[in-house]
């Protein structure tokens, strides 16, 4: 809780002073000439409805937070705008007739999110090959965290990277996590979750509950609770894991997570990797599904080989893409990174919360293909 009131707070204050800044750029569109005649009054009438003006715009168009996000990067480009004209003006003795570095900022800002529009909307496939020392069949792991429905895609959207995954031939599918989100509409919870369980795989299909997944402002909100959806979930045939291992072809074993939520929000309990492994042929191949990735020392330390996690979204905006690492929230951001014996895969997801570009990352799919090396 502490970290997101400092999250609220440092955002009000970056928002405040990014509305300020552009503010004072406003004038510098008109000619000396014209701004002479301006009160204080008149100016600071123009400068501030200009700016609300374009904040309730895109408002209208999106959303308050998605407006927050274009305000920031708008002020942010600007600032490298004037700060490079300037140093030209500077350096060159130059005297530019027109305000140069405000339309450029603007260029610049609308091909950046126009790039983070498409990047967060459009789904790529990401491959990983790893090998592992024990004896298992060769396998193809099609995962995909953070589809947040409702959010980018509707239901019948999320049946089109259903059907691309599809054609890549899955021996198992992992959903990890955030699947669905407070917005999210009860119909396109059933639609989706049914087209899910239609596909076509040779071990099943295995989901683990993320932290948006169970909602936070209650089942009325939604219209579904979180025991809504994953009674919905098995009846179309997804397995759930809930601090659970599943066997499959005396080979490998699925391990599926209760969400780190449980223990730093809701105040509950989930086994530790100790716990969940205790039972379980180390000899076999040990895949972990983890939402959050944020238990990487001791999922090392028992020595699984795969943990396949989402959450972070890829770290979603630059500059902002390791931020969660650095205030120690997230183990990782986005990748494979190998600590001792253990594998770590975090993807970005297909889709996001509530911003709508993606500006530090792409929204995707991971396919990982496992090959014994004996």
């Amino acid at each position: 809780m502490t970290l997101w009131i400092v999250i609220l707070w440092t955002v009000i204050a970056l928002l405040g002073g990014s509305m300020f800044y552009l503010g004072t750029r406003i004038p510098h569109f008109f000619s000396p000439d014209i701004i002479a005649n301006w009160t204080k009054m008149r100016t600071f009438l123009i400068c501030g409805w200009s700016i609300i003006g374009f904040m309730g715009f895109i408002t209208l168009c999106l959303d308050f937070v998605n407006a927050i996000i274009c305000t920031l990067y708008l002020a942010m480009i600007w600032m490298i705008s004037d700060a490079i004209f300037g140093g030209l003006q500077r350096i060159f003795h130059l005297h530019f007739q027109y305000y140069y570095a405000g339309y450029l900022a603007f260029i610049i800002w609308g091909i950046v999110l126009s790039v983070g529009w498409y990047l967060n909307h459009h789904v790529y496939p990401v491959y990983y090959d790893l090998t592992t020392s024990k004896e298992m069949p060769k396998l193809r792991i099609v995962m995909f965290a953070d589809s947040h429905l409702g959010t980018s895609f509707n239901a019948e959207g999320f049946q089109k990277h259903l059907i691309a995954m599809q054609q890549l031939n899955p021996d198992i599918v992992a959903v990890v996590g955030d699947y669905v989100d407070d917005s999210t509409t009860k119909k396109d919870m059933i639609k989706a979750t049914q087209a899910l369980g239609k596909m076509k795989t040779k071990y099943g299909i295995y989901f683990v509950v993320g932290n948006h997944d169970k909602g936070y402002y209650g089942s009325a909100h939604r219209g579904f609770s979180g025991k809504d959806l994953l009674m919905e979930l098995k009846k179309n045939g997804i397995v759930v894991l809930q601090d659970e291992a599943v066997l499959l072809d005396d080979s490998f074993y699925i391990i599926g997570r209760k969400d780190f939520s449980e223990e730093r929000e809701r105040k509950s309990h989930r086994q530790s990797m100790t716990e969940l492994i205790q039972n379980l042929d180390s000899n076999k191949y040990m895949v972990v599904l983890d939402h959050q990735p944020a238990d990487y020392e001791n999922q090392a330390q028992s020595k699984v080989d795969l943990v396949l996690s989402g959450h972070t979204h890829g770290g979603q905006l630059f500059p902002l893409n390791r931020v969660g690492k650095w205030i120690k929230a997230n183990d990782a951001v986005y990748g494979n990174e190998k600590r001792s014996k253990t594998d770590f895969i975090v993807t970005s997801g297909i889709s996001s919360w509530t911003i709508r570009f993606k500006t530090g990352t792409k929204s995707e799919f991971v396919v990982v293909d496992i090959k014994s090396n004996k």
